[in-house]
């Protein structure tokens, strides 16, 4: 019994029942984002209950802008979601093939294969495709590498541009920063309406000066980074009413005073603040020709600090003397406002090497978008410097479905059951992407499968413009190792979570359950008295 025909007959037995929901819903996410894969994938628009609308063909904005209520489907986002977070990109990959494994193993259990079998094989298949491709991965000769430059074209949708300003910007951060597991590439990208594409060595920080008065372009600046307000230190209102507590309160002023002058004397001239600022430490700083941005985001906050040497401090801090002070600065050659595009830019900072991808864009929703194909095609670049590239196209995939169908044809036991769902759902891939260039996908499947074995080349999948087999690599058609071994993680721990499921129970709501017993104890007690 298939999918189709479990979710049409009425004879389904009620121990399925549960399982069937899941798959469906899991199943309707997947066909959320499988038009979008591919060279020929098509975008989807997205509204909300306003009015506002995204355009996109990005698998992670599709699944988390989606409107989803349904437990297994909210799984599937959060699995989604971490893989972003890991290697940020490969999220529609994941979403259909984990659809494909949950689709082939439900219908492996209505014909009565044991649940536990079935997951056993699904585990075992998508080992032997992890192996497979670690095996097959090509590592990439440093950041000059021309497959860097197809990585990125291929996770940026061919922005031409994009490429470009990504490529520039590995070289500008340099390959030991990018093997770094604690940064993050695609952070240093900004987007902005009429903005032209840019790759500079600095940082942008998304605020204006506070007022006009201030200076708008400082050469040599040095720097405070106040992880803080930069307000006096407060005292009780009930203090501030009694002599001793408004005696407390003036000191507490002019100290402040006091270390705003420090401050200036110093030669601080540009002053990055966590939060806001006083009147009196405004106008001070105003009249003595610096610089100061407020409310600053704490990314941004530690990207200053990092990349000009600083070291963020708290207003108690201000106490210290002027020497102990000074290891708290930091430097840059460069800080100016960008009235256009209302953003500072920190310009060559003397502490750790930075850089930004600015992104140009024509209006609000392009310019979102185009901020997501950078995001993948930085995070794409970064992984293949980690793990090297295999084949993209469906063709991996298609390498690892004959891996795991030898291993099947091996297997003794109900997990070989499992196995032909890794099969299937591996071929999805390929299948789809064929099938969003027009073409029929059993076909082309078959006829890649075929010239695979025949020729013992794995580089082999469809060529979307012509319909022919072709070798992926000649055609600069590559992916990621690390982004397609997450993907089939993420898809085996999705499925294998589904399938377990076997009865969906609501929960009672833990505040009422709260308000009840608060009830009963209280009709206790009257019952006491």
């Amino acid at each position: 019994m298939t999918l189709r025909q479990a979710a049409q007959g009425s004879e389904i037995d009620q121990r399925l029942a549960a399982l069937l929901t899941n798959v469906n819903a899991v199943r309707a996410i997947a066909s959320a984002v499988e038009g979008t894969i591919g060279p020929k994938g098509l975008d989807t628009l997205l509204v909300d209950r306003f009015g506002e609308v995204v355009i996109t063909n990005d698998g992670m904005t599709i699944l988390t802008r989606m409107d989803v209520n349904h437990p297994a489907a909210k799984m599937v986002i959060n699995t989604a979601k971490a893989q972003e977070e890991e290697v940020g990109d490969g999220t529609t990959t994941a979403t259909i093939i984990a659809g494909a494994l949950v689709t082939e193993g439900f219908n492996q259990v209505a014909r009565g294969v044991p649940v536990t079998r079935v997951i056993e094989g699904i585990k075992i298949g998508i080992a032997k495709a992890v192996e497979y491709i670690e095996d097959k991965a090509t590592k990439v000769d440093g950041i000059k590498d021309p497959l860097l430059r197809q990585i990125a074209l291929v996770a940026g949708r061919n922005n031409e541009d994009i490429a470009d300003l990504v490529i520039s910007a590995a070289e500008m951060v340099g390959k030991e920063k990018l093997l770094d597991q604690r940064f993050r590439f695609s952070e240093i990208i900004t987007a902005k309406e009429g903005a032209e594409n840019q790759v500079f060595p600095g940082i942008i920080v998304d605020k204006k000066r506070l007022n006009e008065e201030m200076p708008e372009d400082i050469e040599n600046p040095v720097i405070l980074v106040i992880d803080d307000a930069l307000e006096a230190e407060e005292i009780e209102e009930e203090a501030l009413a009694t002599e001793a507590g408004f005696r407390r309160y003036m000191e507490l002023q002019e100290e402040f005073k006091k270390n705003l002058k420090k401050i200036v004397e110093l030669g601080v001239n540009f002053i990055v603040i966590d939060k806001g600022i006083s009147d009196v430490a405004e106008e001070m700083l105003t009249d003595a020709g610096v610089m100061v941005v407020t409310r600053v985001a704490s990314s941004d906050l530690r990207r200053v600090a990092e990349h000009t040497g600083a070291r963020p401090i708290k207003r108690t801090g201000l106490k210290k003397a002027e020497e102990d002070l000074k290891n708290y600065l930091g430097y840059a050659d460069r800080v100016y406002e960008d009235e256009k595009l209302k953003c500072i830019k920190v310009i060559g900072g003397k502490g750790k090497s930075a850089a930004t991808i600015l992104v140009g864009a024509s209006t609000q929703e392009v310019r979102g978008e185009r901020e997501r194909i950078c995001n993948d095609a930085a995070s794409s670049v970064q992984a293949a410097i980690k793990g090297g590239v295999v084949p993209g196209g469906g063709a991996i995939e298609i390498g690892c479905a004959r891996e795991v169908d030898k291993l099947r044809a091996s297997q003794r036991g109900m997990q070989a059951y499992g196995l032909q769902c890794v099969v299937e759902a591996l071929k999805k891939p390929l299948a789809q992407i064929v099938s969003n260039a027009g073409f029929n996908p059993l076909e082309k499947t078959g006829d890649v499968i075929a010239r695979q074995t025949e020729e013992d080349n794995l580089n082999l999948a469809v060529d979307c413009e012509t319909g022919e087999v072709t070798d992926m690599l000649e055609l600069g058609i590559v992916d990621p190792a690390p982004v397609k071994i997450y993907a089939l993680k993420a898809a085996m721990e999705i499925a294998c979570a589904i399938l377990r499921i076997d009865t969906i129970i609501k929960k009672k709501d833990e505040e009422d359950e709260g308000n009840k017993k608060g009830t009963q104890s209280y009709r206790s007690m009257e019952e006491g008295f």
